[in-house]
């Protein structure tokens, strides 16, 4: 059924990618705070008008432009573009054609490992997005169509399939995805929209915005609430601090702190809609005391509440825990003492004398894992123990302050977490920490 209404703290380095692109590293200014909870950078792919491929990350915490990569030329004219994941962008060609493009990225090259076509012809949407979640949404000629994607990398239309048409009357100016069968848009008119996807002729809108988004000419979200969009070649960054409330009176706009003023030329931009996810606010359980005993689940909502606030990580300053009551020093050792609600503000050498050493396999949510080294992580829970991958949460450093990642015990491809070597961590469990 249908219904209507319901500062930079790290320069963008990379001087001469930046230059070819006529993009600018802004001045100094007061970070702002994100809604969304995010595993790492925001990736922006891009096509130029010459048909070179595009890649940029963005700091989600403060719309810092991190870094952005020009890779080759993709052999043919695009019209339309959706990032399915890291690697992976599925284009289309003026003459219907579709294709997979599969990418190569490290920190200073962009390159391509290979593109192949799925389709010969057919398919002539003028815009497309992915969702995140398995479906791929294209627009045209006022019609919304979906199809279901099943693999990460798919070979065909036995891994895009099921295409149903939603409806008509979908004429936007632009269109993304913000979430699983979520889409926002903008009309010509400037409107801001969202729509909330359930079936063939069932879905609802909300108007967002009534007016002020006619200057945005794209428009793409990595999700959780996080908007980003390009008017007269600037890259503006926007925050939505409920996405799910259908409302537009809690987005923050930064006018006075883009991604960039200028220089954003490239003629198709899409995000990948699995870089950042809404989590609802909660209150943080107050059982414990500190120094005392304290269950896994209050270890993990006090981490939380970290992440949502995104305590800026330093080595002399300090924070206040989910209580307020009391303060601890905010680098990875510091966060980790004040999820555990422990006595005092440990460091990485001395974490192991209130904790035991414990078997890596054996980690639960509110342990450590830990290297004298330098850095220590929260273990939060496990995305698939048989093949020993995690999620954690940590105070990562000065740039990026408070984040969630995803990793391997053994450090995956590069052998590392959180920028160590996996080797070195060792598994910890507070002393004082007990199932609840």
């Amino acid at each position: 059924m249908r219904s209507s209404s319901r500062a930079l703290r790290f320069a963008a380095g990379l001087a001469l990618t930046a230059s070819t692109l006529s993009l600018v590293t802004l001045g100094t200014a007061a970070p702002a705070q994100a809604a969304a909870i995010c595993g790492g950078d925001v990736s922006i792919y891009g096509v130029l008008a010459d048909g070179r491929l595009t890649y940029t990350a963005i700091s989600p915490n403060t719309g810092d432009r991190v870094k952005t990569l020009i890779g080759p030329d993709l052999g043919f004219e695009p019209k339309a573009m959706a990032t399915l994941n890291f690697n992976t962008v599925l284009v289309t060609s003026t003459s219907g054609a579709l294709y997979r493009v599969d990418v190569q990225t490290n920190n200073t090259s962009l390159g391509l490992a290979g593109i192949t076509k799925l389709w010969d012809s057919g398919w002539t949407f003028d815009k497309m997005t992915y969702d995140g979640a398995g479906h791929l949404y294209g627009t045209v000629a006022g019609q919304l169509h979906r199809y279901n994607v099943s693999q990460a990398k798919p070979a065909g239309p036995e891994h895009i399939a099921k295409h149903v048409v939603i409806d008509e009357g979908f004429v936007l100016r632009t269109l993304a995805a913000a979430g699983d069968d979520v889409l926002v848009a903008t009309t010509s008119d400037g409107k801001l929209l969202s729509y909330q996807i359930n079936g063939v002729g069932d879905w609802e809108r909300s108007d967002l915005k009534a007016s002020g988004w006619s200057g945005v000419d794209s428009l793409v979200s990595p999700g959780g609430g996080l908007y980003y969009g390009r008017t007269n070649g600037g890259m503006y960054w926007y925050h939505d601090a409920d996405p799910t409330d259908g409302k537009g009176d809690d987005i923050a706009y930064h006018p006075s702190d883009p991604v960039d003023a200028s220089g954003w030329t490239q003629t198709l931009l899409s995000a990948y809609g699995g870089d950042c996810t809404y989590q609802e606010p909660t209150t943080p359980p107050s059982d414990s005391t500190k120094g005392g005993q304290i269950t896994r689940s209050e270890v993990i909502s006090r981490a939380l509440n970290w992440l949502a606030r995104d305590i800026p990580y330093s080595q002399s300053a300090y924070a206040s825990d989910p209580d307020g009551d009391h303060t601890y020093r905010t680098d990875c050792s510091g966060f980790v003492s004040m999820a555990w609600h422990a006595s005092s503000s440990y460091t990485t050498a001395s974490l192991p004398g209130v904790s035991a050493t414990i078997s890596k396999s054996d980690l639960q949510p509110g342990d450590a894992l830990n290297t004298q080294s330098g850095h220590v992580v929260l273990f939060e829970k496990w995305v698939d123990k048989a093949a020993g991958k995690f999620s954690y949460i940590h105070e990562s450093n000065p740039n990026d302050d408070m984040m969630r990642g995803q990793d391997y015990l053994n450090g995956g491809s590069d052998g590392r977490i959180a920028g160590h070597a996996a080797s070195g961590y060792v598994a910890l469990r507070y002393d004082k920490i007990v199932n609840g």
